[in-house]
């Protein structure tokens, strides 16, 4: 039973009154408020992790912002680690978005500084970082210390780039299904696939429980059972 007054009560109240006043709540606002209300429940939790978002230009807009935003919400320290310095401007659905600005280039950031890595999606940004070997290193480097490595829609292909999917349970863009599993990795169809650590998902409808589960992995701390790529 909810605490009264707690936020999973009011979250309840929320959706219930959407319901009795005739308002469309369909399964990606629930999952979307059940996932808000997760990570607020564990503000702070992430106090004292830092976490490296790498991308480059053509990110997808929502890809990158959502999760940046979620672990900022829950305590962490976020940076934008990129292949030079400025901004990298996203893609947002079918045009050019928004521009970010990046914390670190590859050359000054190092693996060591980073509790996890998240790796946002879109066609162009991880086709143009898979061809970069500082950033397929960032990436291994990462994966190797047995710390959290997350991505998303196209993302996975840079996990193939490093031998990392090799053996694993991923999820990815349906598009890129064949590649994954030409790969060696064992693909499924999920909103997110978790295995020791490495978090895929499939698209942007899936973000907010990708999110979620990036915070609960870097609570969790180093999978020390993990294998190296």
């Amino acid at each position: 039973m909810p605490v009264p007054g707690s936020t999973r009560e009011r979250m309840a109240g929320q959706i219930w009154a959407g319901v009795c006043s005739g308002n469309a709540w369909n399964e990606a606002s629930v999952a979307r408020l059940v996932a808000i209300t997760i990570i607020k429940e564990q503000v702070m939790d992430l106090k004292g992790k830092k976490i490296a978002i790498l991308a480059t230009n053509g990110f997808e807009q929502s890809e990158l912002e959502v999760p940046r935003d979620r672990l900022k919400d829950a305590g962490a320290t976020v940076e934008i680690v990129s292949l030079e310095a400025g901004e990298i401007k996203g893609w947002d659905k079918k045009d050019w978005g928004r521009p970010v600005k990046v914390d670190k280039t590859l050359d000054q950031a190092s693996a060591t500084d980073y509790d996890a890595i998240v790796l946002p999606g879109g066609q162009i940004n991880p086709d143009l970082l898979r061809v970069e070997p500082k950033a397929l290193k960032f990436i291994k480097d990462i994966f190797d210390a047995k710390k959290v490595v997350a991505a998303v829609c196209h993302a996975p292909w840079l996990l193939i780039e490093t031998g990392i999917a090799k053996g694993r349970r991923m999820t990815s863009y349906k598009s890129i299904k064949t590649d994954v599993a030409n790969a060696g990795a064992k693909w499924e169809d999920a909103p997110v696939v978790v295995d020791q650590g490495l978090i895929t998902s499939r698209n942007p409808g899936d973000l907010e429980a990708f999110s979620a589960k990036i915070i609960e992995e870097v609570k969790e701390g180093r999978h020390t059972q993990r294998s190296a790529a």
